[in-house]
């Protein structure tokens, strides 16, 4: 089984900035796209970004508006997501997954199981 490991979430200001992690254990993250999604409870979930394997061409949900980066270090086999001016709305569980591809990331029915890989999630809240 795919195993990833979240990291960098916390406490932060508005406008401020956090980069969070998803490091991917005993396999090649190399092989997937890399997407993040964020859960806030009885709300639908929200693409944040996703990565690909090949061109790393990236795309973002509407709410991004050029503040986020996703990025992703194949020789450290993890991928990355950088987040600045964060505002309250931000707040919530941020969780990466994997598939082959991001078609998968304008699809919020699809399941955690759908994908290949599906995170335990991090949680940031933004909060003054």
């Amino acid at each position: 089984q795919l195993q990833l490991v979240e990291s960098g979430g916390g406490l932060v200001q508005p406008g401020g900035s956090l980069r969070l992690s998803c490091a991917a254990e005993g396999f090649t993250l190399d092989d997937y796209a890399v997407l993040w999604f964020r859960l806030v409870p009885g709300k639908e979930r929200e693409g944040v970004s996703c990565i690909s394997t090949t061109d790393r061409s990236t795309e973002y949900g509407d709410f991004v508006k050029d503040r986020f980066t996703a990025s992703r270090d194949n020789a450290e086999n993890t991928a990355y997501l950088q987040m600045n001016n964060l505002e309250p709305g931000d707040t919530a569980m941020y969780v990466c997954a994997l598939d082959l591809t991001c078609l998968s990331f304008n699809y919020p029915e699809l399941r955690p199981a759908d994908f290949d890989a599906w995170g335990a999630g991090i949680q940031v809240n933004v909060t003054s």
